[in-house]
């Protein structure tokens, strides 16, 4: 799986070079977006960007009434 470091360009191409040949745009769009989600999720985690599961909780109270 790419790192945060890798670049943008880097990691798509090693992505499609990884998919079926019938991939269509779409499902390569969407493994780009999945990509992008877990690499921002990989930053936050470094930065410490993160919430326990009681304060996400805590948080998400007022929404799950």
């Amino acid at each position: 799986m790419p790192r945060v470091t890798t670049l943008p360009k880097k990691a798509a191409l090693n992505t499609i070079k990884k998919m079926n040949e019938r991939a269509t745009y779409d499902d390569i769009m969407y493994e780009m977006y999945v990509l992008q989600k877990i690499e921002r999720g990989e930053k936050d985690i470094a930065e410490g960007k993160v919430f326990t599961a009681s304060e996400a909780k805590k948080r998400l109270a007022k929404w799950l009434k």
